[in-house]
């Protein structure tokens, strides 16, 4: 039936992929032309990791079957450049339009321009997207490290800057002679003092300096925010 409906020129779209039974097997079974991603994973893709890795393991397959990728749920800015640094440049959800009667989309397309921070952002390198995933991986790790000295966590997020996934590019990017690019000491340097701080912290939480620990989340945080800022331009270098 699909195939009898392509040749009319009726194209089909599977939607909410990666949920329910929108499995892996339809892309074999089904010649469908377009992936929709459901919005589940893109919703919090800017503050949880896996969210954003099973993102990107989607845009990855349909890249491999040659489908195009239309990601559900945008609903920033910001939502927007990661997909968009992803390399998956359409998308739906409230940032873009809200839902309206079937009169209005035909005068709405006619007049909407997308936001100026859109215009010409090209897709990163798949090699360097760990640049991308530090900003949200940082932001949730720091997340966790609060939540562990309120008591809402029973283990620690200790992590080493060598581990972290951007770490470990870090390194690699020395390693290889990359390491004198404008701007990458600096971050170098900025992600090392952010862990050893990160770790001092739980240190005093370990030695029962609750009050100590909770003074030091405020360093934290502005090692944080100077992280995150650095890496929103270094990644245009990336």
């Amino acid at each position: 039936m699909i195939r009898a409906c392509s040749e009319l020129g009726v194209s089909f779209a599977l939607d909410d992929f990666g949920t329910g039974y929108s499995s892996l097997s339809y892309l074999k079974r089904l010649p469908v032309d377009v992936l929709k991603i459901d919005q589940s994973f893109v919703h919090d893709m800017l503050s949880d990791p896996e969210d954003l890795t099973i993102l990107e393991g989607v845009l990855v397959l349909a890249n491999a079957f040659r489908r195009q990728a239309v990601a559900e749920g945008v609903e920033t800015v910001d939502h927007g450049l990661m997909l968009l640094r992803l390399g998956c440049p359409v998308a739906q959800g409230f940032g873009i339009a809200r839902p309206m009667p079937g009169s209005e989309p035909a005068d709405w397309a006619a007049g909407w321009r997308p936001d100026p921070r859109w215009a010409n952002v090209p897709p990163v390198d798949p090699m360097k997207w760990p640049v991308l995933y530090a900003t949200v991986e940082h932001r949730a790790w720091v997340a966790e490290i609060e939540e562990f000295l309120k008591g809402n966590r029973l283990a620690a997020p200790r992590i080493d800057h060598h581990l972290c996934r951007f770490g470990s590019w870090l390194d690699a990017e020395a390693s290889a002679g990359r390491g004198e690019r404008t701007g990458f000491q600096a971050i170098d340097t900025l992600h090392q003092k952010l862990h050893a701080h990160a770790n001092g912290i739980l240190d005093l939480k370990n030695e029962s300096e609750g009050t100590a620990a909770f003074t030091g989340l405020s360093e934290l945080h502005t090692l944080r925010d100077g992280l995150l800022e650095k890496l929103k331009y270094f990644v245009q270098m990336a």
